[in-house]
């Protein structure tokens, strides 16, 4: 079963010892995975490279590159060995490489299409029985990396929902088409349960009333960036509580502008009052290890604006996704 919509991802040499070094980059055929790995939930690394959505909310260019910079940084990262455990990083994982996006004249049919075909990709990637990390590209992305696994879901049970958790300056709940739009599409698609979805990290000016009340309105939850960084551990502890406490499936995703604008120039909207990598890798390493995170994406890296710091940071959180998930149990 070839994965639809897909060409390889662009690797450079990989350094043996590094991180990728246990990546199989070669797969291409998903039962062939399945049968190799005799081992459960393997992971299945899906690039996206577009900004379409960025573009059209007036962002900065460029996370197009994202997937292709985040290879090059983890084909020279770190070692598959955690020093903290005392264990391998988990090597069930693969490079199904990237979404082939649209080339439609106009961006919002564009933007749709490539969506389409990210979708699908990853509906057919939990049909095998695969997680998905998605590395992006503009964080509408997520709206539709996270509607294929609902698609999935619901060929099972038709009323099943998505919890969420998304780090991230921005709520991402704008009507408009663009790279702000995912979460509201989830829940207006009814694809998510608003009442299971966590914004952690807003900037206390980045955001309308509008989009405020819209979230409280439907008993979403949302954490401050002052409240997070007065207390990291007991608010990212509470907001995975409140997405997957139920017992019920969902997804982790990481804007990389949630990080201070210090730590991580590399993104489409640099943040001045932003978390450290300290803490987006316990929200990365929670996400592995919580066996009802069935998709982990980390987006927005947009590699033309720094000196490949950003990308480092990228690779790093990959890698505390996958401490997390040598601690996973099968759901």
């Amino acid at each position: 079963m070839q994965i639809p919509y897909t060409h390889p991802g662009d690797w450079p040499d990989i350094r043996r010892g590094s991180v990728a070094g246990e990546l199989n980059v070669e797969w291409r055929d998903l039962s062939e995975a399945q049968a190799t790995t005799h081992l459960p939930a393997p992971i299945a690394l899906i690039g996206l490279p577009d900004d379409t959505g960025v573009a059209l909310n007036n962002g900065r260019p460029g996370a197009s590159g994202g997937p292709t910079a985040f290879r090059a940084a983890l084909a020279r990262f770190g070692n598959p060995f955690d020093a903290e455990t005392g264990r391998a990083l988990s090597s069930r994982f693969f490079d199904c490489g990237d979404i082939i996006c649209s080339d439609h004249p106009d961006p919002e049919s564009r933007l749709h299409e490539t969506h389409d075909r990210a979708s699908a990709a990853v509906q057919a990637l939990h049909e095998a029985g695969f997680v998905t990390v998605g590395i992006g590209g503009g964080h509408d992305g997520t709206f539709a990396f996270a509607r294929g696994v609902a698609r999935h879901l619901q060929s099972q049970s038709p009323d099943a929902r998505l919890g969420g958790l998304n780090l991230d300056p921005h709520l991402d709940v704008r009507e408009t088409t663009g790279s702000g739009m995912p979460f509201r599409q989830l829940i207006e698609r009814g694809l998510m349960d608003p009442a299971r979805f966590v914004e952690l990290g807003i900037g206390r000016f980045n955001n309308s009333r509008e989009h405020i009340e819209y979230l409280t309105a439907r008993h979403s939850h949302l954490v401050t960036i002052d409240r997070l960084l007065s207390d990291p551990k007991i608010e990212v502890d509470r907001a995975f509580e409140h997405a997957f406490g139920s017992g019920e499936p969902g997804f982790v995703t990481i804007d990389l502008d949630s990080l201070d604008g210090s730590f991580a120039p590399g993104v489409s909207a640099v943040n001045p009052m932003g978390v450290t990598p300290a803490i987006a890798a316990s929200v990365a390493e929670q996400a592995g290890s919580n066996p009802m995170v069935r998709h982990f994406d980390i987006m927005e890296l947009s590699p033309t604006h720094d000196d490949g710091r950003t990308a480092r940071i990228a690779a790093l959180l990959f890698a505390h996704f996958l401490a997390g998930f040598e601690r996973r149990t099968t759901p």
